[in-house]
């Protein structure tokens, strides 16, 4: 990677609502966006798609392809894993040979249908402890997004939302932090990847909100400009 590219980002699961809404605010930041799935070829679509949708919007030359998990995970400088928690382990398993050494950003939150309102955090703590023991020291874990609506993500528009970022390295959260602010919101670094249990536990808060309020509501913080 050259000092004029800006990093690739592999998405892990990607052609849910909240990875196809990372892909759209990626690659609009310039980022070369590589979808990953279980079922290649619903990546190859999703990527189709979105390009698309760049281009209806006025945004042209952005990079978005499709390709199955590992291939996407191999190939992203930076890695994001956004799919349900029932999957976490197993997808994890899957990339962590391809992901040493890399930053992976764990999107996974621990609900648990039908009572997805209801916190239930594993025995582990959080979905981002167990990400960063079962992928190593040597990958560099950060937690974020999970109190981002997939809809806010995808939809062209200006998000009223902070992000907290946790993770063990402050340069890997840095990195992270910048990202966010790429994606036009504001990340603040929140302590380490245990703390993640905190933003992970807010989730089940939000669907409780949103459901009562029939809004999209999201976290602000306060008193820092």
């Amino acid at each position: 990677m050259s000092s004029n590219t800006k990093p690739s980002i592999g998405i892990v699961g990607g052609t849910g609502d909240l990875g196809r809404g990372l892909a759209l605010r990626l690659a609009k930041a310039g980022h070369p966006v590589l979808i990953g799935s279980r079922k290649p070829e619903q990546a190859v679509e999703a990527a189709d798609a979105l390009t698309a949708e760049l281009s209806d919007r006025g945004v042209s030359g952005h990079a978005i392809e499709g390709m199955d998990n590992t291939e996407a995970a191999k190939r992203g400088d930076i890695v994001f894993v956004t799919v349900p928690f029932a999957a976490h382990t197993p997808t994890l398993e899957v990339i962590r040979d391809v992901v040493q050494g890399k930053v992976v950003v764990d999107v996974t939150v621990p609900l648990v249908p039908p009572r997805v309102a209801r916190v239930q955090l594993p025995p582990e703590g959080s979905a981002g402890v167990i990400a960063q023991t079962l992928l190593g020291d040597d990958v560099h874990v950060v937690s974020a997004f999970q109190n981002v609506a997939a809809a806010h993500l995808q939809a062209d528009m200006d998000i009223p939302c902070d992000v907290l970022v946790t993770g063990n390295e402050k340069e890997a959260r840095q990195v992270v932090v910048d990202l966010i602010a790429s994606m036009g919101m504001r990340g603040f670094h929140a302590g380490l990847i245990h703390n993640a249990a905190a933003a992970e536990a807010l989730t089940s808060v939000l669907i409780n909100i949103n459901k009562q309020y029939k809004t999209h509501a999201g976290l602000r913080l306060t008193g820092i400009d």
